[in-house]
């Protein structure tokens, strides 16, 4: 089996090199493949700091026999969403079509065409209700391919022509003072008033509705939607979603902002960073800066795309032991890796 991943650029690409599934990178030899073999395509997309990218690989890709299913029923494609945006934004936008539960890592079963007929987020290597075995889906997927065809690729005709329809005819109006309070008042309608920002869990510190809640606009048509934007800032920052270093995680799993999801993006704190500062939140900025400014920088310029949620602990490999230890007692400890992309559009 030919490793082809190995001396990619993407780390999360090369850290699927050593998997036993036969992964091509993105690019024309693995559509060409397919066609050659008469297979779909299984597109799985990620990034290296993604925890349940990393469960999943250890759960499914790691393993012979799962391998040994994809390698024989499929051409299998490693995409780092963070490397080819465009083909991560087409796909996540196909994949609405069969999951509301949209995420990383992304799993996706095309033709050889690259059109959609199936796809889904983590798969568990045993069912786990509502969750079938990532086994039986390959399964299912397969016999779909093999005995209906028809069908199938009826399935992706169809999601490729909803998404074309969609983009055609999506507003392309600058919306008014009108459209943006009303939005902004919709918004916070969904304020968790006892614990702060909106909807249940999990929740995100969704970056770009905090910006819009401080627009001036806002500010000055619906004041109470621009005081919910800064009273989810005020909670985010009080709550454990916000490490004791002062960089801010990717999303808490708890309603009240607990147990958070623990890595941590350039591009959330870096947009975090400028809502602190308008906000005028003062130890925010500067916790947010000293995360940025300490952690993620790289040689030559530049800051890292991201901090990981897992390190190794006493030999173990831990999701947020590192951040569960006070900063004083972390300094004999490896810190979780940082993904040393320097995305230019991101810094």
């Amino acid at each position: 089996m030919t490793n082809r991943l190995a001396d990619t650029l993407s780390p999360y690409l090369r850290a699927h090199a050593d998997n036993p599934v036969d992964w091509h990178p993105w690019g024309e030899e693995a559509f060409a493949e397919a066609r050659r073999r008469d297979v779909p395509l299984l597109i799985s997309i990620g990034y290296s700091t993604c925890h349940w990218c990393h469960v999943m690989a250890r759960e499914s890709f790691a393993d012979p026999v799962t391998a040994a299913l994809i390698n024989e029923g499929f051409v299998a494609v490693k995409v780092d969403r963070e490397e080819h945006p465009q083909v991560d934004g087409a796909y996540m936008a196909a994949a609405s079509a069969f999951t509301q539960n949209l995420g990383w890592p992304l799993t996706v079963f095309a033709t050889p065409r690259g059109r959609t007929f199936y796809a889904g987020t983590y798969w568990p290597p045993e069912a786990r209700a509502p969750m079938p075995a990532f086994r039986e889906v390959l399964a299912a997927v397969r016999e779909a391919w093999t005995l209906r065809r028809t069908e199938a690729e009826e399935s992706a005709d169809a999601v490729t022509d909803a998404l074309a329809r969609a983009a055609e005819s999506a507003p392309s109006d600058v919306p008014d003072v009108v459209a943006i309070t009303t939005a902004a008042e919709a918004i916070a309608q969904r304020e968790d008033r006892r614990f702060g920002g909106f909807g249940g869990a999990p929740k995100f510190p969704v970056a770009t509705t905090l910006r819009f809640l401080q627009h001036p606009l806002v500010r000055e048509g619906a004041p109470e939607a621009s005081a919910a934007g800064a009273r989810a800032l005020a909670a985010m920052a009080a709550s454990d979603l916000r490490d004791a270093d002062g960089g801010f995680f990717r999303y808490a799993t708890g309603r009240d902002w607990t147990v958070p999801h623990y890595e941590r993006m350039l591009t959330d704190n870096a947009q975090l960073l400028d809502i602190a500062r308008d906000g005028g939140d003062e130890p925010t900025v500067r916790g947010i800066a000293s995360f940025l400014t300490g952690v993620l920088p790289r040689d030559g310029g530049g800051f890292g795309a991201a901090q990981d949620s897992e390190s190794t602990i006493d030999g173990v490999r831990s999701e947020g032991g590192y951040y569960l230890r006070p900063v004083a007692e972390r300094a004999d400890l490896v810190p979780p890796a940082v993904d040393g992309k320097v995305i230019t559009g991101w810094n």
